[in-house]
């Protein structure tokens, strides 16, 4: 998929920033911008914004309304896995580190949003990663790979 046109909060709307399509809501069935914001996503897949018109539309669930914005998928993540499977080239099921401390400053990064079941390892950086449990971590870039188990 290249890039596409679709609507965001107007509060969130910022080029450069990155979201997670979780799918249609309930309000969104009456809607008249439904198409626009939903047709073409992928649920469960990380999107970019690469620009931000000027135009606001009402919302039922955005405060302050929406903005038209153009997207592309994100094909490159940067997450937290072990030290051991941190192997450049890589291509390997994920799965999230096993802990539940959310106030950790690497609780994001341990826990990615928008990967599939597999990924291939693009990049294995040197950055030493402070664990509070004592996980011996590596920062990797990955790339999703797109098995078709995930919902349209």
């Amino acid at each position: 998929m290249k890039k596409r046109i679709t609507l965001i909060g107007s509060k969130i709307a910022k080029t450069g920033n990155e979201f997670v399509y979780y799918g249609l809501l309930k309000e969104c069935e009456s809607c008249r911008f439904k198409k626009i914001c939903h047709d073409g996503l992928v649920v469960g897949k990380r999107y970019k914004i690469v620009s931000v018109r000027s135009a606001n539309h009402p919302c039922k669930i955005h405060e302050g309304g929406v903005k038209v914005v153009e997207i592309e998928p994100v094909n490159n993540i940067v997450i937290l896995m072990e030290s051991k499977k941190a192997l450049e080239g890589l291509t390997i099921s994920h799965r999230d580190i096993q802990c539940n401390n959310i106030l950790c400053e690497n609780y994001i990064l341990c826990h990615p949003e928008g990967i599939y079941n597999k990924y291939k390892i693009l990049k294995v950086f040197d950055e030493k990663i402070k664990c509070p449990k004592g996980y011996s971590l590596k920062k990797v870039m990955v790339s999703p790979i797109d098995d078709g188990n995930h919902e349209e």
